[in-house]
């Protein structure tokens, strides 16, 4: 009998890759225990964990930890690697070793060490000289993001959109001097493959992206709030007039490799990629004593990694349903194969 799948999400790169194996459709199928492997969204996830009786059989595996938003909540994966940073410092280590995020506060909480360290960046009176980005915790494709110089504006914030349960991360955009590539902004998708976190066993892809801005970037306090300029989420580039259907405002590592390696040279670019892979494991260890490690789940994340002109990487957020929607036909080839290796490494006996 073929693998049973079950799927709540309706994206090609998924079907096509479990029907091109032959694998037998549960979805429609009433019994909650029919199948052997589940693309689920996360939640259901949370349904399927918060329930104290499930019992999960030896075969059967799901696309999620059930805390795995201890890394893809923005105001958690800040915390757990600020705790971990401590943590490696009191066993003798430096916390230089685990300088893998730009400065970030989760707010409100910490919005007092927030306007500390606003003041002490160059904008004492709140007049403007340093820009931050302000992300809610919870939320992706870009949404509800928004760039400030101004304490006053984060106050204004306070008042009118945060609210009573609102948390959000302000990020220091100023903090590093990002790589430009034809005077645009952009950064570096890297999938991850996570099977176990007890041990940690780790896959990274080498079929990601870089995500391009499609305007080119300006330090001009005037540009603020062109989020053309600012943000490369897809989600949002893709509205603007000169997004490119072509390419869909991507391209291949492996063509950002080929360029370091003739521009900065092949040590260099070699170098960054291991980084790279360095703060990917860094992440991972903040949170491995953190996440149930239950042996029915695996995780593909989308790591998001932007690089400053030294060719240091930083991390900026994990995905834990990165975007499986496409937009070109290198788009769909490049995701089916990632779909592709992570089924390969996660599948069930058959």
């Amino acid at each position: 009998m073929g693998i049973r799948w079950r799927c709540d999400l309706d994206k090609p790169v998924l079907i096509q890759n479990f029907k091109r194996r032959g694998w037998i459709d549960v979805s429609a199928e009433l019994e909650d225990d029919s199948w052997d492997l589940w693309w689920a969204n996360v939640q259901s996830v949370k349904q399927l964990f918060g329930d104290s009786m499930t019992r999960l059989h030896p075969h059967q595996r799901i696309n999620h930890f059930p805390n795995h938003y201890e890394l893809t909540r923005k105001d958690l994966m800040v915390k757990n690697i600020k705790r971990y940073q401590k943590q490696v410092k009191r066993e003798g280590g430096t916390a230089a070793e685990l300088d893998i995020i730009p400065a970030t506060y989760v707010l409100p909480q910490d919005y007092m060490l927030f306007a500390e360290e606003f003041r002490r960046c160059g904008s004492s009176s709140g007049s403007g000289g340093t820009t931050w980005i302000m992300k809610p915790s919870s939320k992706s494709q870009g949404k509800g993001i928004f760039l400030i110089n101004k304490l006053s504006q984060i106050k204004q914030w306070r008042r009118e959109e945060a609210g009573p349960e609102g948390k959000w991360c302000a990020c220091h955009a100023d903090a590093m001097f990002v790589i430009l590539i034809g005077g645009k902004k952009f950064d570096m998708r890297i999938y991850v493959v996570v099977t176990s976190f007890k041990p940690l066993r780790v896959h990274v892809s080498n079929l990601g992206f870089c995500r391009f801005c499609n305007v080119k970037y300006s330090a001009e306090v005037g540009e603020l709030e062109n989020e053309f300029m600012h943000l490369t989420n897809v989600a949002i580039q893709q509205h603007g007039q000169d997004y490119n259907e072509h390419h869909g405002n991507k391209w291949p590592l492996a063509d950002m490799r080929l360029l370091l390696e003739a521009t900065r040279g092949p040590e260099a670019a070699e170098r960054l990629f291991a980084d790279i892979d360095g703060v990917i494991l860094k992440s991972l260890r903040a949170c491995q004593n953190i996440i149930v490690n239950d042996r029915h789940c695996f995780e593909l994340y989308g790591y998001d990694i932007i690089i400053d002109d030294t060719l240091k990487p930083w991390l900026i957020e994990v995905n834990a349903s990165p975007s499986l929607s496409t937009t070109t036909q290198a788009d769909r080839l490049l995701k089916h194969r990632v779909i592709s290796d992570t089924l390969n490494l996660v599948s069930p006996p058959d």
